[in-house]
C-alpha cells in the first residue's frame, strides 16, 4: 500500500496542530499570479529604462497580463517607488530607479510578503508559534530552504535579467526561408 505526501499532510493536520501549509491547497514556496505578472511588469520596464514612459497596454501585450490587473498592480508598485507614473497622452510608466537597483526579491516580497517555505519558521512577530519548534528537527531543512531562495530572488536584478534576455534572443535560432 502506498499513500502520498498530501494525504498524510492532511491526516496529520486533522490530528495535531501544526501551522506550516495546508497540503491540500496550499503551495510552498510559490509565487501569486499578481506577483508573477509585477516581476513580468517591471522586467518589461527594466527593458526599457531611460525611454519615454510606457503604457499600459504596450507592457500588457508584451507580457501577457490582463490590463486591469496590471493597472492595479503598477499603482501598488508606486508606493515603494518602484515605477512612476506619467499622465497624459504621452503618459505611461517607468521605473522609479535603476534596473540594477532593483531585484525580484524586493518585488516578490512587497507583493507576496515573506519567503517562507511553511509558516512555522516564523508568526507575525517574527517568533514561531509551532509547539514543535524546540525538538523539531526539519526546522534546519525549511531556514536553509527559505535561504536558498532569498539568495537566488536577492541577488538577482532586473538589468541582469534584462542582459540575461538579450543574450537568450541572440542564441535563438531562425529557421525561416
Amino acid at each position: 500500500m502506498s499513500i502520498n505526501i498530501v494525504d498524510f499532510m492532511a491526516v496529520f493536520d486533522d490530528n495535531y496542530y501544526c501551522d506550516s501549509v495546508d497540503y491540500r491547497k496550499g503551495k510552498p514556496l510559490s509565487i501569486s499570479q499578481k506577483c508573477q505578472y509585477a516581476v513580468r511588469a517591471t522586467l518589461e520596464l527594466a527593458k526599457r529604462y531611460g525611454r519615454k514612459p510606457t503604457s499600459i497596454g504596450e507592457i500588457a501585450a508584451c507580457q501577457a497580463i490582463p490590463p486591469r490587473f496590471l493597472e492595479v498592480i503598477l499603482n501598488e508598485m508606486r508606493q515603494p517607488g518602484f515605477v512612476q507614473s506619467q499622465r497624459g497622452i504621452r503618459g505611461g510608466y517607468q521605473l522609479a530607479r535603476p534596473p540594477g537597483e532593483i531585484t525580484v526579491g524586493q518585488v516578490i516580497r512587497f507583493v507576496d510578503g515573506t519567503l517562507e517555505p511553511v509558516k512555522c519558521i516564523t508568526d507575525k512577530e517574527g517568533k514561531s508559534s509551532c509547539p514543535l519548534r524546540p525538538r523539531c528537527a526539519l526546522m534546519e531543512v525549511w531556514t536553509q530552504a527559505q535561504q536558498a531562495v532569498e539568495q537566488v530572488y536577492d541577488s538577482t536584478t532586473f538589468e541582469s535579467l534584462v542582459a540575461r534576455e538579450k543574450e537568450l534572443q541572440r542564441n535563438e535560432v531562425d529557421y525561416c526561408i
